[in-house]
């Protein structure tokens, strides 16, 4: 039960953004992107900018190297 419990709290403290970012968890929207982001912040969520979420969605996949 310890694990849930912040969880919990973030719930309980905020519980319109919590769901909003839940939900846009499930349907993998973008929480950088500006409607999104502006929602979030006008509800009191602060969301958490991830390095490379789009910017290197290109250098994402297999990649070679060389060992000498």
């Amino acid at each position: 039960m310890n694990e849930l419990k912040p969880i919990l709290q973030e719930l309980v403290v905020q519980p319109v953004a919590f769901m909003g970012g839940l939900v846009s968890g499930l349907l993998r929207l973008n929480l950088n992107e500006d409607p999104l982001r502006s929602w979030l912040e006008k509800q009191g969520a602060s969301p958490a900018s991830t390095s490379g979420n789009s910017q290197n969605s290109k250098n994402s996949g297999p990649q070679s190297i060389s060992i000498d």
